[in-house]
């Protein structure tokens, strides 16, 4: 697997090591409801190697012969400067870029996993789990707390998502995040899935839309 790298949308790399990818769960109401999961009272954090990553303007290759692997589109939020222990100001500061990602989930495994009360990163941080859009830099985008994205999947909409459905916005997220984690710069925060989400099926044409300034195609080989 080609090792990934950070890069604008115009194709010019981001000079930035990826680190982790902390991503949230159960941050949309509506995407809890249909895989009826209760709605956490706080963030609900994991995270992702930095080998989960992959670039989503690539063909998409899914594990073989580990059972149904979903879809799920994020908000995906680069950060540029340290936090740790942040104030909402200092989270929007750090912000570098946004673009869009998929976590892949191994649905089947992570079914068995909660069954057996067990953490999540088999069904999720496996490689090329985390297909991440081009960035396009903060200072082109309005604010954080009312950006909309989505997917379509052969000519049909997917997933539409917004950050004001967040059930924690991505300034606050990004400050209780700096709580425990410190992100680093290079770090990429996934802000949590739309409903709509279901499995990928080889042959499917995927488009992405973030806004008015980020449009993205791939496929599932």
């Amino acid at each position: 697997m080609a090792a990934y790298e950070h890069h604008w949308k115009d194709g010019t790399p981001i000079h930035l090591p990826l680190g982790k990818i902390v991503c949230v769960g159960r941050n949309y109401a509506e995407h809890a409801k249909e895989l009826n999961n209760p709605i956490p009272d706080r963030p609900l954090l994991f995270i992702k190697p930095a080998t989960a990553a992959a670039h989503l303007t690539r063909p998409l290759a899914l594990p073989a012969h580990q059972g149904t692997v979903h879809f799920e589109t994020e908000l995906a939020v680069l950060i540029g400067t340290p936090l740790t222990n942040a104030t909402e100001d200092e989270a929007n500061r750090a912000i570098l870029g946004y673009g869009l990602a998929l976590d892949l989930t191994l649905r089947d495994l992570q079914s068995q996993l909660k069954e057996q009360r067990q953490p999540w990163e088999r069904a999720k941080g496996f490689d090329g789990a985390c297909p991440m859009s081009p960035f396009v830099s903060a200072e082109h985008l309005k604010q954080a707390s009312h950006l909309g994205f989505s997917l379509d999947i052969n000519g049909s909409r997917q997933q539409t998502g917004d950050t004001s459905h967040m059930l924690n916005p991505v300034l606050p997220l990004l400050a209780h995040i700096s709580q425990t984690f410190t992100l680093l710069p290079g770090d990429v925060v996934l802000t949590g899935t739309p409903a709509g989400v279901g499995p990928l099926v080889s042959g499917q044409k995927l488009q992405f839309q973030l806004e008015d300034v980020l449009f993205i195609g791939t496929e599932v080989l």
